[in-house]
């Protein structure tokens, strides 16, 4: 969640160019993102390797509903990504269809998604932090007096909760991770196959919904 219009990366760019092979960054030929696009940015990086249709299932998972990612709307963005230098992609065949594009970020790309993110992360926390406590003042006002005090349990006990929740997944996500049952390989959130042999895990996926 990112505040803004864009997000101006010139002199974050400017910044490495002083510290890393100035060379990296001459494919970079767009300066400022969208948050959307910063979002599409975080989401390639956490998976590592990421199709189309899987970062569409990943967007929608991230929004909690909030807001609805349509293919009409992120493949043009992931193919202005990779145009601006941020993003590249591989073929990669797929079970369940034809060839399909798979994402990744490029070495600049992923330099400047890390320095904008340690640049601003405790600035973001604390956004989210007054964004929760916002959210649930609208929240408990919306509810009958008589009933505030309970309303005010409900809402301390479900922050709480996704509180925990955030803190325990933050060690998961980066020691365990899904693997492919077929070449084994590490795949990171939600993913229709693997972008590594093409195996599918969508039998995976309905599995552990039910």
């Amino acid at each position: 969640m990112w505040l803004g219009k864009f997000l101006d990366l010139e002199e974050d760019i400017k910044e490495l160019r002083s510290k890393i092979q100035k060379d990296l960054f001459q494919g970079i030929k767009k300066y400022k993102l969208t948050p959307l696009e910063f979002t599409i940015l975080e989401t390639v990086f956490s998976c590592r390797e990421l199709a189309g249709y899987d970062l569409i299932l990943n967007l929608n998972n991230h929004f909690a509903g909030t807001w609805e990612a349509q293919s009409g709307t992120v493949y043009p963005i992931l193919s202005k990504l990779k145009r601006d230098g941020f993003l590249g992609s591989r073929p990669v065949k797929s079970p369940i269809g034809p060839i399909r594009k798979v994402y990744s970020l490029t070495e600049a790309g992923e330099h400047i998604l890390k320095t904008k993110v340690n640049k601003n992360f405790e600035d973001q926390l604390k956004f989210m932090g007054n964004f929760l406590i916002e959210l649930s003042s609208i929240y408990v006002q919306s509810h009958p007096k008589e009933e505030k005090e309970d309303t005010i349990i409900e809402v301390q006990k479900a922050i709480k909760k996704i509180l925990e929740t955030v803190v325990e997944a933050i060690p998961s996500t980066l020691k365990y991770k899904r693997k492919c049952e077929k070449c084994g390989s590490e795949i990171e959130r939600i993913a229709s196959f693997c972008s590594f042999c093409g195996a599918t895990m969508l039998i995976e996926t309905e599995e552990k919904k039910k």
